[in-house]
């Protein structure tokens, strides 16, 4: 059941530096995080969407401080993540896992199955080597749909899956309350993309599990999530409960990015807004409202103002002059 709030993030940022020259001088920043707020609650699903090299991923990471913040405030379970100390942010780190995109990349291919599952539960102290190690991480691999014999296999002995699966075992092993997926179905076939979703709400409903679930495919989203936030050149433009923000999407950018989505009855009627221009760099990006340059309702105010990011009702947030 959902009911309090896990994960709350204030005015977050993170700019990574542009350097030149032989000295490596500063000459800019990429504003790859641009003061996002947000908040999960226990038992929650987070969607967040967006196109490619919107800031999603990076996103993620700051959050587990696998990038450092440049600026902002990460609260986890009233902790402030930020100014946590080695042994409280150790704690942290069984609380809060991740998943990565690319089960091909992110597992080491010279480590077996149980050492890449058991690995964590060492470093924590969580269990010592024996028969009862063996024992946890054969029924966490069960619960990641995998076998027992597949224990002392390699990373290239699977399917991609297979993999997927793998890492879900790795991050489950530590019982964690919160777990990034960073587009964890995004290199899979279709036909395995269903089977890796429903283990991911299987496990939350039976852990209390609450996600990030990053994606750039709004179907997956929009079947998996409960609230869904849209990213837009490193900044939240909208966030909403699912059902609200895909009947009555409320940004100009999410609409554009709903009326891409295939439909299936090919007698609906509906109209495809082509968005113009290409996206600017986040090195540059526009004044105001970012997405100005590319709106088809843009005003003088749009040029000059950045919009404030505000609760219409309901809990639906969104970043635009003339949204109502």
């Amino acid at each position: 059941m959902m009911s309090e709030v896990l994960l709350e993030v204030k005015n977050l940022k993170k700019y990574f530096p542009i350097t030149k020259g032989f000295m490596r001088k500063k000459v800019g920043e990429v504003k790859a995080v641009d003061d996002v707020s947000l908040f999960i609650k226990e038992g929650e699903t987070l969607g967040i969407v967006g196109e490619s090299g919107c800031g999603k991923s990076t996103l993620g990471r700051t959050i587990l401080r696998l990038y450092e913040p440049t600026e902002g405030e990460i609260t986890f379970k009233g902790i402030n993540v930020l100014n946590a100390s080695k042994e409280e942010m150790m704690n942290l780190r069984r609380q809060m896992q991740v998943v990565f995109q690319d089960p091909y990349s992110s597992l080491n291919p010279r480590m077996t199955v149980f050492r890449i599952v058991s690995e964590a539960l060492l470093e924590h102290g969580i269990y010592k080597k024996g028969k009862e190690l063996e024992d946890y991480v054969i029924d966490v691999m069960e619960k990641c749909g995998l076998a027992k014999y597949h224990m002392n296999r390699y990373p290239h002995e699977f399917s991609g899956g297979q993999r997927q699966r793998i890492g879900i075992a790795r991050a489950l092993a530590l019982k964690p309350s919160f777990i990034v997926a960073d587009e964890p179905v995004s290199a899979l076939d279709v036909s395995i993309q269903s089977q890796i979703i429903n283990l991911f709400n299987d496990l939350r409903e039976d852990y209390n599990i609450s996600y990030m679930f990053i994606s750039h495919d709004l179907s997956v989203v929009r079947y998996i999530s409960h609230r869904v936030g849209v990213m837009y050149l490193g900044s939240m433009v909208e966030l909403a409960d699912k059902k609200d923000l895909f009947d009555n999407p409320k940004h100009p950018y999410t609409q554009a990015l709903l009326s891409a989505v295939p439909k299936p009855d090919p007698r609906s009627k509906r109209r495809r807004i082509i968005l113009e221009g290409d996206i600017p760099s986040p090195a540059n990006p526009p004044s105001g409202c970012k997405f100005h340059t590319r709106c088809i309702y843009a005003k003088d105010i749009c040029k000059e103002q950045i919009p404030e990011f505000r609760n219409l009702g309901g809990n639906h947030f969104v970043a635009c002059h003339f949204a109502k």
